[in-house]
């Protein structure tokens, strides 16, 4: 069917064409309690066809996409294209060259989804747990992915890699209420001591909330954030220094300068990552066929270079440039143990908690929060935080110690001051 494929957009009116071809083998396991309710194995394949048309002037490329069946028959493919290339015709960006084939070889990396699902149902049953502590559910998804990617400027590469998702469902009960608590975790392969060591947390967190007393409406505070939900604040300056975000102007920073003024906390030192250990996002090539390098992004709090894909990056007159996958946040300057000294309010559970990459508003609704004051603390429930990272940015402090959230390498604790605390009494 690739093939097919090929040879049909070869022979058509595209002035160029793109084409990933994914073959899945994914283990499903479904777990009541730890008591194995079903288990399968898919294999899947997904090829993804985006086709370019140029502009009669020569001066406009548009571009559209669309997933093809691998049992689709060669008219129905036929007419596909046909009609990708009526959707690209309407799209008017200015004219960008694609990416040209790099003469790399792509790095292997262990993917098998028996091992990796091993990895998943040890770790859970070795979780300590109680009578009113305990595991509900878990689901595991554990792939080995063989990706094939070609183009009409001549790509053509193969990376095999794994991609894993978790989901778990825990209890906390007294004698008059049951609280369930909700966890899922995207990997490659399975960190056992961290997963481990999160879903215990967990278990804690769901004994604490049946013991939560209204937040109080304290006005500003220093918020921690310690949990996955940290990652909010560092995709924040990810996304900032995106091509395609500052050239639409959803962002103001620019290479060489500071992304803040005055700026009196801990400074971003922030790089990309071509491998992580047990990531998801490891690979050699971006989806566009760029190459993936380590590279200091964000240096000391000066922004020194963009990421980003090939469009928005030849637009800015960018070289070089490339998809994030991996990224790393180096350590601050306090260790964990130093910023947990002070007063402060730790939520670990939300509703949802957002911090908006363009305009850096922060909202969360709170579900379970430690409020320290010095000398006790508080467990506490309900109200909300709110803020904005254009001023967080310029005080916040992180630990030196790390953590790593499937393609994130991060901080463990991150502290933003001046947060407006709304509270439920």
């Amino acid at each position: 069917m690739l093939n097919d494929i090929l040879n049909i957009l070869k022979d058509s009116k595209a002035d160029a064409w793109d084409v990933t071809d994914e073959l899945i083998n994914r283990f499903e396991f479904y777990f009541i309690k730890h008591s194995l309710d079903q288990y399968r194995c898919v294999d899947t394949e997904h090829i993804n066809v985006t086709v370019y048309k140029k502009s009669p002037d020569g001066k406009y490329l548009g571009s559209a996409t669309e997933e093809i069946d691998p049992t689709a028959s060669i008219e129905e493919t036929k007419d596909k294209v046909e009609t990708l290339l009526s959707r690209a015709s309407l799209v008017k960006n200015p004219l960008y060259s694609l990416r040209k084939p790099v003469d790399v070889k792509p790095s292997e990396y262990d993917a098998d989804p028996s091992k990796i699902s091993r990895d998943f149902i040890e770790t859970l049953n070795n979780i300590n747990e109680t009578e009113t502590l305990d595991i509900n559910c878990y689901e595991i998804f554990a792939s080995s992915i063989e990706k094939r990617h070609l183009t009409s400027e001549g790509i053509d590469t193969i990376e095999k890699y794994p991609v894993s998702f978790l989901e778990v469902v825990t209890n906390a009960r007294d004698d008059e209420r049951e609280i369930e608590l909700y966890r899922s975790y995207d990997s490659g392969t399975c960190d056992k001591s961290l997963l481990k060591k999160d879903i215990e947390k967990t278990l804690a967190y769901g004994r604490d909330r049946l013991l939560t007393e209204p937040t109080p409406d304290l006005g500003k505070v220093s918020l921690m954030l310690s949990t996955a939900d940290a990652l909010q604040v560092w995709n924040y300056f990810a996304d900032r220094i995106n091509a395609g975000m500052v050239y639409q102007k959803a962002s103001d920073w620019k290479q060489g300068e500071a992304y803040a003024s005055d700026i009196s906390g801990d400074k971003v030192t922030l790089s990309s990552k071509k491998f992580l250990p047990n990531s998801s996002k490891n690979s050699t090539f971006d989806d566009e066929g760029a190459l993936i390098r380590d590279e200091t992004l964000i240096f000391d709090g000066v922004v020194k270079k963009l990421w980003g894909n090939q469009k928005f990056s030849s637009y800015l007159g960018l070289d070089d440039t490339f998809i994030l996958s991996n990224y790393e946040v180096a350590p601050g300057s306090s260790s964990e143990a130093d910023l947990r000294a002070g007063k402060y309010l730790e939520v670990v559970e939300f509703s949802d908690f957002q911090v908006d990459s363009i305009t850096g508003d922060i909202f969360g609704e709170i579900r379970l929060g430690y409020l320290h004051d010095g000398s006790s603390v508080k467990i506490v429930s309900g109200g909300s935080v709110s803020g904005s990272m254009r001023d967080c940015a310029k005080s916040m402090h992180f630990s030196s110690d790390m953590t790593q959230y499937n393609n994130a390498r991060v901080p463990s604790v991150v502290v933003l001051d001046n947060v407006t605390l709304t509270g439920a009494e």
